[in-house]
Formats: structure tokens, sequence, C-alpha cells
């Protein structure tokens, strides 16, 4: 039989548990019933969030890491979620990803690949497609802004050093960072990642905008190309 929340001991209700024992008390089910306040029909909201984590356990994303992966209309097909449910969830993951951010952004160093990764790997690396991108920096190495060069596949006929270089020109960059990811986690340069950085890098010395850096995102791991001294093999 499913209880009611008013039903159930004080010492499990997630809400009475946060307040007494912290937040850090509460397991994945207790915190996901809390953001959804309450349940469905026949349901409690730590029985709903029971049903959420079992459903992720079906998808190639499991657990709470299975949020950001679905969308909208995958978690309505959940029983017990609708629109409202499902926007919730979606925001919740969202948030996650941006306070990730935000805390690495307290110490990034545009010096630092390791900093720079931190900064971007929440972003990316939940991604399944390729996306690239090109951090402009003045000549301070202060970020003047980022933007998306592609995303799908990052392939070299497709990415021109044309296209990268106006983007710099307009934004008047002195230096560029190029930042893209690989879905299967394992940040290591395929051949067209290394042709593409080539490419650049030599077309930006003909116009005076250094490349930086190359930084390629896996799960939780990076490859930097400066870093490994591949940026070294740029021809004149």
């Amino acid at each position: 039989m499913n209880h009611t929340m008013k039903e159930m001991p004080e010492s499990q209700r997630p809400y009475e548990k946060c307040i007494c024992k912290g937040e850090a008390s509460l397991s994945d089910s207790e915190l996901l019933a809390v953001i959804l306040r309450c349940g469905t029909r026949g349901m409690n909201s730590l029985t709903l969030a029971d049903d959420i984590l079992s459903h992720m356990e079906q998808t190639p994303y499991p657990g709470l890491l299975g949020l950001l992966h679905c969308s909208v209309s995958d978690l309505r097909k959940i029983h017990g979620i609708g629109t409202v449910k499902a926007v919730q969830l979606k925001c919740i993951g969202e948030l996650s990803k941006r306070i990730a951010s935000t805390a690495a952004k307290i110490s990034l160093d545009f010096n630092s690949p390791d900093s720079i990764a931190a900064y971007y790997m929440e972003q990316l690396r939940h991604q399944e497609q390729e996306m690239m991108l090109c951090m402009m920096l003045d000549n301070q190495n202060h970020l003047l802004g980022d933007i998306v060069l592609s995303k799908g596949t990052v392939n070299a006929t497709l990415i021109t050093p044309r296209e990268v270089y106006l983007e710099a020109l307009r934004y008047h960059a002195v230096n560029l960072i190029l930042i893209h990811n690989h879905p299967g986690g394992n940040p290591a340069p395929s051949q067209c990642d290394r042709e593409i950085t080539e490419r650049i890098c030599h077309a930006g010395r003909i116009v005076g905008i250094g490349l930086l850096d190359h930084i390629i995102i896996g799960d939780h791991r990076y490859v930097s190309f400066r870093e490994e001294g591949l940026l070294e093999d740029c021809p004149e």
C-alpha cells in the first residue's frame, strides 16, 4: 500500500529529514521527491521519484544523469509525470549545469587548460552530438565571447578557417581557443581533430591571430593540444 506523506513517520519524510539532518542526508529519490512536491493519484512523491529513477535505469544514462538526456516528451511517458513536472525536472538539470559552470568560472584562468576544461565540462560532456566552440580573447587573454562553430559532426570540410577568423575579426580578437566534445567520453584527438587544428592554426599565423589551444572534452576528462605539444606541429 502506498501511504501518503502525512501517514509516513516524520523520520521518513524527505522535507522533515532535510530540516533535521540537512540536504546531504537525502537519497536521490528523496531529493527528487522534494523537487516534485507532490505525487499523483495513488502515488506519493517519494514513490513517484523511485519510479522516475527506475525508468532511468532502462536508458543509456542511468540515475540522475538521465534527467539531462531525457526530453520533456520522454519524461511525460512516465506514469504520474505531466508537462509541468517534466519541465520542472528539465529545469533542475539545466540549473545543475549552470551552477557547476558558475562555480568553475570563479577560478577560470585562460592560461590553464584544466581551468578552461572545468568551465565547459558540464556544458559539453552531456551533449549527445559533437559541438565545437571558439573562445575569443583580447591581448590580455580576457574573454570577449564564445561562439558555436558547429554542432553535429566536427568535420574538417565543414569548419573552415575563413568562418573562424571572420568571427574573430568581428570580436576584434587577438587569440583563440577551440573547445569541442567527444560524446563517447574519450577525449583522444582524432585525425580529423588534428587536421582542423592544423588548418586553423596555420591560417591564424597568416592573419596574426593566435590559436592558443584546442581542448577536447570527454567524460570528466580532457585533452589539451597545448599540453600534449600538438600545436608545435602547426606549419609556419
